[in-house]
């Protein structure tokens, strides 16, 4: 009897707890297509044949690809999916020119895509007027974005504070070890210093050098930037900028920017100058993207967030990981379709796991045995784990301003034992087995023979990256091993040192990829994602499959997504999947 009511209320609140959560998502679904029908009422061109400017807001940051997992979608366009909007309204009759807001919501190699975009517009005649309250947060990325505007209004109270770019880290060494806990890493080598935070109280010598090393770059790579898009040398502009920070009247005067003004008045201005009838949200706009018909097809796979092993987990959250199985399989699979002539993956990653890292790259070289050109392109960031799945690749492409290489191994643990001891929480353990288990518990620190076998383990690991690199990268052994031993190098630095090809942004990548592919400058090409992009259904699916072992409760929830008014919300929340039109007339200048 007491097992028939532990079951009977059991399964009653697994029916209550599944009505929930379909309500839920009923609720969240209809949100998602009201809020998408208000998009296109309020944001949406005047008219079918009326020109519109495209109003770009760049003062939040963005994702650098679509989010492929999690229902939640976000109404802002990913970093490349913006670029490709700014590209196809290069040839759009029906865009008239651009009005950016810029802001602290962009990154270096952020910055380098967005200019180059805007760029494509101005070379089809198409003016870009910027509009900024006062440069101050961010660094000088976001006055890189808009540099080479036709236009550059600030807010007449507005103060140009951004002078130069500085890197600040915390560092909890002294304050693990005043609570007496112990942190146990071993790093290879000296440049590899991620973990310094946790067992030091500044940088070490080796750290600081690297960091001094890439933001130098960084800051060089951004004055010959803005000196070229507001017409002046380098050292002038370097110059006004480092002299600052600067009142709105002073910046205007030293040349920094063109005109002082409301943000009301920089809008009429940029509708009267480009002759259009209305302002149109770019991530509106990029919703309703074209795409040719037939062609040939490039793979388009992503990957951002840190690499780990097997598949993505299934959330009803956003949740971006690099998971081997998905990425390895998504790669094997364009390798194997025949219409697919190239295959470009996009990173944005400061690593993760080694094993799931080589089961990347390894998928590549199948690809690349198998007779298809794979292609990288790198976004802000694409190191350590991420440098290793690129480096196999046919052509690697970065940006001035991403942060690559890191080519080195960090493996340790944070030992809270006698931290925990001073709490009057104290442990103890049992047993069987090697000398070496246990070696990863968070209560101990490493035995002799567990550091041991974590050395063995950290060596291996590293000398199978660098033997990786070299072959990949076709240098010698010697010669990545100076250029490894954990330093971070900018995408400027990594083309003059080799690991890196070209520096471009997505597009050029693209580009790239067509020549590798084989396809004509004036054959238009599809961009096919692979796997293809999941829609909430789709993963609401793989999140019921995943979790059917909660109990009888999700039967109820599944009968309730079958009902026609909860498939029709979710499929106008899924959106329309069409591809993507990728035909160009020019490369992005590298």
């Amino acid at each position: 009897m007491r097992q028939f009511w532990i079951s009977f209320f059991g399964s009653m609140l697994g029916v209550i707890a599944a009505i929930a959560v379909a309500l839920l998502l009923a609720v969240f679904a209809i949100s998602a297509w009201v809020a998408h029908l208000v998009d296109q009422r309020i944001d949406g061109p005047a008219s079918d044949q009326a020109a519109v400017v495209l109003d770009i807001d760049l003062r939040q940051p963005r994702l650098d690809q679509p989010v492929r997992s999690g229902l939640a979608r976000s109404g802002a366009l990913s970093l490349i999916e913006m670029v490709q909007a700014l590209d196809q309204a290069a040839d759009d009759p029906n865009v008239a020119g651009a009005f950016v807001r810029t802001g602290a919501g962009v990154t270096p190699a952020d910055a380098e895509e967005i200019r180059a975009a805007l760029g494509r517009l101005q070379a089809a005649g198409k003016p870009v007027i910027a509009h900024v309250q006062s440069f101050m947060d961010g660094g000088l990325a976001p006055y890189v974005a808009v540099s080479g505007a036709d236009e550059i209004w600030m807010h007449p109270t507005g103060w140009f504070a951004a002078t130069g770019l500085r890197s600040e880290q915390l560092f909890l060494g002294d304050a693990l070890t005043r609570l007496g806990a112990e942190a146990q890493f071993l790093q290879l080598y000296e440049y590899k210093g991620a973990a310094e935070i946790f067992t030091r109280s500044g940088y070490s010598e080796a750290g600081r050098e690297a960091a001094q090393a890439w933001l130098d770059s960084l800051f060089g790579t951004a004055i010959a930037s803005i000196a070229q898009g507001r017409g002046l040398a380098a050292p002038q502009i370097e110059q006004r900028v480092a002299a600052g920070p600067h009142l709105a009247a002073a910046a205007l005067e030293a040349g920094l920017v063109d005109r002082l003004g409301q943000l009301e008045e920089a809008q009429r201005h940029a509708l009267a100058r480009a002759g259009g009838a209305a302002l149109e949200r770019l991530d509106v706009y990029g919703r309703r993207r074209t795409a040719p018909a037939d062609g040939p097809v490039i793979a388009l796979i992503t990957g951002q967030g840190p690499v780990i092993d097997g598949v993505a987990p299934r959330t009803l959250g956003a949740s971006e990981v690099i998971a081997s199985d998905d990425v390895s399989a998504a790669i094997d699979a364009a390798a194997a379709d025949p219409d697919v002539r190239a295959i470009l993956i996009r990173l944005d990653t400061g690593g993760g796991s080694a094993t799931a890292s080589d089961q990347i790259a390894a998928a590549i070289l199948r690809a690349r045995r198998g007779g298809k050109p794979v292609i990288v392109s790198m976004g802000s960031v694409a190191a350590s784990g991420g440098y290793y799945i690129a480096a196999p690749a046919d052509q690697i492409i970065a940006n001035a301003g991403t942060l690559t290489g890191s080519i080195g191994v960090i493996f340790g643990k944070i030992a809270f034992g006698p931290a925990l001891e001073r709490a009057g929480v104290t442990s103890d353990s049992v047993t069987a087995g090697g000398a070496f288990t246990g070696a990863l518990s968070p209560i101990d620190g490493f035995t002799e023979a567990q550091r041991a076998g974590v050395e063995a383990y950290a060596e291996a690991t590293y000398q199978e990256f660098t033997r990786l690199v070299a072959e990949g990268r076709g240098l010698p052994l010697a010669r990545v091993e100076t250029l490894a031993r954990g330093r971070v190098w900018t995408g400027d630095q990594a083309v003059q040192l080799g690991l890196v090809d070209e520096i471009g942004g997505f597009l050029a990548a693209i580009e790239i990829a067509r020549e590798a592919a084989g396809v004509s400058p004036d054959e238009s090409v599809i961009l096919q994602p692979f796997p293809a992009a999941p829609g909430p259904l789709d993963q609401l699916r793989a999140l019921l499959g995943a979790g059917v072992e909660a109990g009888d409760g999700l039967t109820a929830l599944s009968a309730a997504l079958a009902r026609p008014e909860v498939q029709a919300a979710l499929r106008e929340l899924d959106g329309p999947q069409t591809p993507v039109n990728l035909e160009t007339d020019a490369a992005e200048p590298r």
